[in-house]
């Protein structure tokens, strides 16, 4: 139990170290993003108003891998995290530089979670779906790990079109996560954690629009989605296949339900009418949301609170004791019913704006001058 403790109050002081860190390379990245290139233009879809850096992911993982460093966590298993971490980072890189092809970075993302899965994690049960017994993959445990991860870097990639959306998301999902793990007793993982809500907080000092910074200062890039996806992935798998501290799979989705949902159901929109499910369009939930009127902090803000607000929710049920098939089934239907609102995009759209309008009604829509209408962040 000293233990425990000795290693609860370590995790308490990494997270200002990793702050402090991530902070001191991502203004140092800001001097060399314009030599190497790293700098995002607003052209073509891209509605920022000025060239960017777009060195966020960079400095969040080297954020990560110093003071993971500091604090002697140097575990096998850690260091294949740190390498899929840096191939993603690798190729989100090319891909902010020169736009890839969809394809090259599914197959970077595939040979990603490779990594992870020689490293020795993988998931391989998904919880009690069916049935009083827990739900095994047997063979389908890598293909399964495969398709979760590809598809939960894909749906954070996704979610990255405003200022401080996407890391705004992450951070939401690391602290309910660090509460899981803390409430299951898995210290190890929420040293881990706490490293990683520290560096996304670091970055969306820069990223988000406060008072005294009307626009952000710096992009995550496609390599800083990549990895906060993985990341994502890589932590829930940590915390739910961890037999000496048993949590369900079930309660993974809702923990990052806006961007798995607005991911699904828009690539199911685009296959039903026969489109690529990787083309670009304005048809994401916060361009609907921007059409209805939002502007981008308070659609920030909204998102991140129906985040939390879901996660929060599942893990209440799960408290109550609510059976696992249920939650299942609850997701299941918050997904269809989202892709039928969204289904006639003035649907959607007309939906968001009686929210605008709600909030509103209840001054919860913050009337600050940084917050009025500007052109949202990268796409």
């Amino acid at each position: 139990m000293p233990v425990l403790y000795d290693r609860f109050f370590q995790a308490i002081f990494e997270l200002p170290v990793a702050v402090l860190t991530t902070f001191v390379i991502l203004w140092a990245l800001q001097k060399v993003a314009p030599r190497i290139g790293l700098i995002d233009h607003p052209l073509g879809r891209k509605d920022h108003e000025e060239p960017t850096p777009s060195t966020g992911g960079i400095a969040m993982l080297l954020g990560i891998a110093l003071t993971s460093a500091m604090f002697g966590q140097w575990t096998p298993q850690w260091m294949y995290f740190l390498a899929a971490g840096a191939l993603l980072i690798l190729i989100g890189v090319l891909d902010d530089l020169y736009d890839l092809k969809w394809w090259v970075r599914v197959i970077a993302q595939c040979a990603a979670v490779l990594v992870m899965v020689y490293g020795g994690l993988r998931v391989e049960h998904v919880g009690q779906i069916v049935g009083m017994k827990s739900t095994g993959l047997g063979s389908w445990s890598v293909p399964f790990t495969m398709f979760a991860t590809v598809g939960v870097i894909n749906a954070i990639n996704m979610s990255d079109g405003v200022d401080g959306l996407a890391g705004g998301i992450v951070l939401a999902t690391l602290c309910m996560l660090e509460a899981a793990a803390l409430h299951s007793g898995n210290i190890v993982l929420a040293e881990r954690l706490a490293v990683f809500a520290g560096a996304v907080f670091s970055f969306l000092l820069l990223n988000m629009r406060l008072p005294w910074q009307h626009r952000a200062r710096v992009f995550m890039g496609n390599a800083g989605s990549a990895l906060l996806g993985f990341t994502i992935a890589w932590a829930s798998f940590s915390l739910t296949q961890d037999r000496a501290h048993p949590v369900t799979p079930v309660l993974a989705p809702w923990l990052v339900a806006t961007p798995v949902i607005d991911c699904l159901s828009l690539i199911l929109r685009r296959v039903m009418r026969g489109q690529s499910p990787f083309r670009a369009d304005r048809d994401h939930m916060h361009h609907l949301m921007l059409d209805a009127g939002f502007t981008p902090t308070q659609l920030t803000l909204t998102l991140v609170g129906i985040n939390l607000s879901l996660g929060l929710f599942a893990a209440l049920a799960r408290v109550a004791q609510v059976p696992q098939t249920l939650l299942v089934l609850a997701f299941v239907g918050l997904l269809l019913g989202y892709f039928w609102l969204t289904w006639k995009r003035e649907r959607g759209v007309a939906a968001f704006a009686a929210l605008n309008r709600s909030l509103t009604r209840l001054h919860l829509k913050p009337g600050n001058k940084y917050l009025q209408a500007r052109p949202c962040g990268e796409e």
